[in-house]
């Protein structure tokens, strides 16, 4: 969605809200589509003293497997971003504010950055998930699984009596 903001930057007190649905359902995050539904987007751009803020609030429903047992999961998700929006910038190394030097903002590319930024690189059912059993896959989370948990990697022996 392109924002127009010429009357926004021309006039203190001046703002403009937006309120649409954002398909996601094509972007790749660690190598699967977690967006099964649009996301909701509400958006405003408000003039306080020549500094246009924008902020943005999303909703959506994301789906993926659990890092450590693989259960699928749909947790919906709710964040809020904050901008600072300038015509121009004073210099390059000035990442706190967005440009916008023909008062236009693509506002899907700038909601999609966000929410890529701020999603758990590491998605889990719960914080104490126990996840699989090494040796023979059952979810730990369901019960015990009956598996030698004594024996060790021949391999990784001599690791073992360093510790002990």
């Amino acid at each position: 969605m392109l924002l127009e903001l010429k009357k926004v930057f021309q006039n203190d007190g001046e703002s403009i809200s937006v309120d649409y649905d954002l398909p996601m359902n094509d972007v790749e995050f660690y190598g699967v589509c977690p967006f099964k539904t649009p996301v909701k987007v509400r958006a405003q751009a408000k003039n306080r003293a020549s500094l246009v803020d924008l902020k943005i609030i999303v909703d959506f429903i994301y789906t993926r497997q659990c890092d450590r047992c693989l259960k699928l999961l749909e947790k919906p998700m709710h964040y809020e971003f904050d901008h600072k929006l300038a015509i121009s910038l004073m210099s390059e190394s000035d990442e706190d504010y967005i440009e916008t030097p023909d008062y236009k903002l693509e506002l899907d590319e700038v909601v999609k950055t966000d929410i890529i930024l701020e999603l758990p690189a590491k998605f889990l059912c719960s914080e104490d998930c126990k996840g699989l059993c090494m040796k023979c896959g059952k979810n730990l989370n369901e019960g015990d699984c009956g598996c030698d948990k004594g024996s060790v990697d021949p391999r990784l022996e001599i690791l073992k009596q360093l510790i002990d």
